[in-house]
């Protein structure tokens, strides 16, 4: 059977942008197993749901999964600039497994450097996105899901359902 690891803040991931797509991956046969910066519950915004944390940041062993995908919500802030997260994506990235974010996070993988030459797309309602991406040699896409090889970007709640069908494509 193959995993991907999703990777939710501690605190306020965006709940439809987990569950959606880990839904539709399960249903595909493909395991998901919810990575964060510890083990036990993580909440996300609002506290609407609460949800199991399988794996601390730490005691990823990139062998075991296919995928590596960061949800968004406001909470993911917390993983911009963290060098841990950033060495996980540019290993990912060495060994041509499938990686991918939605909503906020797809910054997260432009700041570390696995998106240049890679077209993508997440949340821009700040407006900020595409100079984010072209800063660090991406190419900005403004479709609600965009798919660039092994590569997979979504903007938000709303492409939560594709996000999740593309992500079982790019596995298959």
């Amino acid at each position: 059977m193959k995993k991907v690891l999703f990777l939710i803040a501690q605190n306020n991931y965006q709940p439809l942008e987990y569950a959606v797509p880990k839904d539709i991956l399960e249903s595909a046969g493909i395991k998901v197993v919810t990575v964060s910066n510890q083990v036990g519950i993580a909440t996300s915004t609002g506290n609407y749901s609460l949800t199991k944390v399988d794996l601390s940041l730490e005691n990823i062993k990139m062998d075991d999964f296919e995928g590596l995908f960061i949800i968004g919500g406001v909470g993911a802030v917390e993983y911009l600039d963290n060098e841990i997260v950033y060495n996980l994506l540019k290993i990912w990235q060495k060994t041509g497994k499938a990686y991918g974010a939605i909503c906020i996070s797809p910054r997260i993988l432009a700041k570390a450097g696995v998106l240049k030459n890679k077209k993508a797309t997440g949340w821009n309602d700040d407006g900020k996105l595409e100079d984010l991406l072209l800063e660090n040699g991406a190419i900005y896409n403004n479709n609600s899901v965009v798919v660039d090889g092994n590569v997979i970007t979504a903007a938000g709640p709303a492409s939560a359902e594709e996000f999740g069908k593309e992500i079982v494509k790019v596995l298959q």
